[in-house]
C-alpha cells in the first residue's frame, strides 16, 4: 500500500498503514486526525464463508470496510426463493448509511477480512468530512452503474455471454494485476458455487457447467481443481462477454 506523499507515515495509525482501504477505500478521504479517531472505534476480524453479516429487516448498528474476500448480497421472496443481486469486493464499504434497518441480506461468499465501525462513528465522519461523504456517494454511484450493467447482462445477453461476463467481473475485481490489454491475464478461485452462479445469472446449473466447458474447450479459460480459473487473455474473455472496452478519449 502507498502512503500519500504529503502525509508523514507516523501520523497515520499503525492499524491503517498496512490497510488497502486506506488509499482506495473510503478511509482514503480522511485526514490523519480523523483516521486516528475512527481507528479507536474500529475492530478488524476475519469471518468464515457462509456467515450472515446482516439480515433483511435487521437493525443496522455497524458498517465495515471489506479488506479481502467476497460478500454476496441477496434478496429473498416470501416463499423462500432467493436472488443474488450483487457482489462486493475489497475495498468496498459494506452497509447502507442513513437507514435504521437493512433491506438486503449480506453473506460472506468466501472467508473475508473486515474492518468494522459502529454506526455512530461513521455517521459522525460523514458530518465532519465532506470528502468522506463525497467518496461514499461516489462508491454508491459506481454500484448503481454496475447494477445497470448487470441488468443488461441478465436481460439481453446469451447464456454464453452471461457466464463470460461473470468470469470477467470476478477477474477484474479479485486479481489486482488484471489488465484488459491483449497481454493481460488473470488467475482466481471461483468465489461462488455453481448453484450460486446460476442464481446470480438467472440460468440453470446445467447451463453454467455447459458454458464453462465450452469456454474451456475454446481455450478462453483453464479450470484446475474444479474452482481455480486461469485466464490467459482477459481481453478475449471480455469479448466473449459481449462487452467491449471503451476507447480512451
Amino acid at each position: 500500500m502507498t502512503i500519500r506523499q504529503d502525509v508523514p507515515s507516523f501520523a497515520i495509525p499503525v492499524l491503517c498503514q498496512a490497510c488497502d482501504a486506506r488509499d482506495s477505500g473510503l478511509c482514503g478521504a480522511l485526514e490523519p486526525d480523523q483516521l486516528v479517531e475512527l481507528a479507536k472505534a474500529s475492530s478488524r476480524h476475519s469471518v468464515p464463508a457462509g456467515t450472515e453479516l446482516v439480515g433483511d429487516a435487521e437493525p443496522i448498528d455497524t458498517y465495515s470496510n471489506l479488506l479481502s474476500g467476497v460478500v454476496k448480497l441477496t434478496k429473498v421472496l416470501g416463499d423462500g426463493r432467493q436472488q443474488i443481486v450483487g457482489l462486493q469486493f475489497a475495498p468496498d464499504f459494506v452497509g447502507r448509511p442513513f437507514r435504521s434497518e437493512s433491506e438486503i441480506n449480506a453473506e460472506t461468499a468466501t472467508e473475508v477480512s473486515l474492518c468494522s465501525f459502529p454506526k455512530a462513528a461513521i455517521e459522525r465522519m460523514i458530518r465532519q468530512s465532506p470528502a468522506f461523504e463525497h467518496r461514499l456517494l461516489k462508491q454508491t454511484l459506481m454500484e448503481l452503474d454496475e447494477a445497470r450493467e448487470w441488468m443488461l447482462t441478465l436481460g439481453r445477453k446469451t447464456a454464453s455471454e452471461k457466464v463470460a461476463s461473470f468470469l470477467f467481473l470476478i477477474a477484474r475485481n479479485i486479481d489486482p494485476a488484471t489488465e484488459t490489454t491483449s497481454n493481460g491475464s488473470a488467475t482466481f478461485d471461483l468465489p461462488l458455487t455453481r448453484a450460486d452462479i446460476a442464481d446470480f445469472l438467472g440460468v440453470t446449473i446445467e447451463t453454467i457447467s455447459r458454458q464453462l466447458t465450452k469456454l474451456r474447450a475454446d481455450g478462453v479459460i483453464r479450470i484446475e481443481n474444479n474452482r481455480h480459473v486461469v485466464v490467459d487473455s482477459v481481453s478475449r474473455l471480455q469479448r466473449c462477454s459481449g462487452t467491449w472496452a471503451r476507447s480512451e478519449a
